[in-house]
C-alpha cells in the first residue's frame, strides 16, 4: 500500500488529444475547472500520419503553459503525456527545453513484457537527466490479458518489472475500452463494466496483483451527455471504489466533479479512520464500536483501510 497521499492525487485524469490547438487557452482561462489531472494523448486519438504534427502542437501547448504560469496564477493540473513508444520520452523532454518541468510523467499504453523494460529505462534515465522524479503510469490493456491460462504469468511478470521501479510508478491504469474491444463489447449508459463478466474478471485479477502495493485507477466511462450518463457513471464509480480502484480516466470536463465527489471521504469514515490509526494498543483490547456506535472497528483488520481513507481525504477532500 502506498504511504503517501501524492500517489492518490491524480484523481480524475482528463484524457485529451495532444493536437488540440486551443488547449493552452482553455487551461489558462479555467474552462475545465479544477481538481483534475490531464493526459495529452499521442496514441490512439492521433492518426498514424499526424503524429509529428501532434508532437509539435503538444510542445507549443506546454511551452505556452510554462511561460504563462510564470506571469499569472491559474490552475495548472498535473500534466502527463501518453506516448506511443519509449523513444518519444527523451525526444519530447529535450524539445520542450525549460518547459519539461511542466510534465509530471508519462502514461505508457499497451504496457507488456515486450516494452516494459524499454519504457521504464527511459523513465529512469529521464529522471537522472533532469534531476527530478518523472513518473510512469503503465496502462494494462494488451491482448496478453485475455488468455485465461497465460494471464497469471503475464501479470506476475509485469509486477516484478514494476517492483524494480516502484517509487516511479504513480498509478497502474487499465484500458477498459481496449479490453472490451478485444471481445467486441461496448456497455450502454445503464450498464457498468462489471456487468461484462469476462472483462470484470480481468479487472479483478489486475487489482489482486497490484492493489496491495500500488494505486490502481479505474477504466474510462465514455458517456458525458444524454439520458442516464451521470447516474450510470455514479453507479460504476461505486463499484470501482468497492473493488479497489482509485480515481478514473475521464473524457469530458462534465465527468470531473462526479469522480471527485465519489472519492471524497464521508466525515464519519474519516472519524473512524483517525480513531483506528490513533488506537492505544496498550489498552489490551483491539476491537470496539466505531465513533458513531453503528459498526465495529478493529485495529488489526481495519488499519490499512484507515490509512487509505486518510490519504483519500487529503487528495479528494471530506464530505
Amino acid at each position: 500500500m502506498k504511504n503517501s497521499s501524492f500517489y492518490y492525487s491524480v484523481g480524475p485524469l482528463l484524457y485529451c488529444p495532444a493536437d488540440r490547438e486551443d488547449l493552452a487557452g482553455s487551461l489558462i482561462c479555467g474552462r475545465f475547472g479544477t481538481g483534475y489531472s490531464l493526459s495529452l494523448c499521442l496514441e490512439d486519438t492521433i492518426g498514424d500520419h499526424r503524429v509529428k504534427e501532434a508532437e509539435q502542437t503538444l510542445i507549443r501547448t506546454l511551452k505556452t503553459l510554462y511561460r504563462e504560469k510564470k506571469r499569472r496564477d491559474f490552475y495548472l493540473p498535473q500534466m502527463f503525456i501518453r506516448v506511443r513508444n519509449p523513444l518519444q520520452i527523451p525526444s519530447l523532454l529535450e524539445r520542450l527545453g525549460e518547459a519539461e518541468s511542466v510534465v509530471r510523467g508519462f502514461a505508457l499504453p499497451k504496457f507488456s513484457e515486450k516494452n516494459a523494460d524499454d519504457y521504464l529505462k527511459q523513465i529512469e534515465d529521464a529522471g537522472q537527466t533532469y534531476r527530478r522524479r518523472i513518473y510512469a503510469m503503465p496502462i494494462l490493456e494488451s491482448p496478453d490479458l485475455v488468455s485465461l491460462t497465460g494471464r497469471p504469468a503475464f501479470l506476475a511478470s509485469i509486477r516484478r518489472k514494476l517492483d524494480d521501479a516502484e517509487p516511479l510508478i504513480l498509478n497502474v491504469r487499465v484500458g477498459g475500452n481496449d479490453l472490451c474491444h478485444l471481445f467486441g463489447f461496448r456497455r450502454r449508459s445503464d450498464e457498468t463494466i462489471y456487468d461484462i463478466l469476462p472483462v470484470a474478471a480481468i479487472l479483478s485479477d489486475i487489482v489482486t496483483t497490484f492493489g496491495t502495493d500500488y494505486v490502481v485507477s479505474g477504466p474510462v466511462w465514455e458517456y458525458y451527455s444524454g439520458p442516464g450518463w451521470k447516474s450510470g457513471l455514479i453507479r460504476e464509480l461505486k463499484k470501482d471504489r468497492l473493488c479497489g480502484f482509485i480515481g478514473k480516466t475521464v473524457i469530458h470536463p462534465s465527468q470531473i466533479e462526479v469522480v471527485r465527489e465519489a472519492y471524497m471521504v464521508p466525515h464519519q469514515e474519516l472519524a473512524d479512520a483517525r480513531a483506528i490509526l490513533d488506537w492505544d494498543d496498550n489498552c489490551g483490547r483491539l476491537v470496539s464500536s466505531n465513533t458513531s456506535k453503528e459498526r465495529m472497528d478493529e485495529f488489526k483488520t481495519h488499519y490499512n483501510w484507515a490509512a487509505v481513507t486518510i490519504m483519500l481525504s487529503e487528495a479528494y477532500g471530506v464530505k
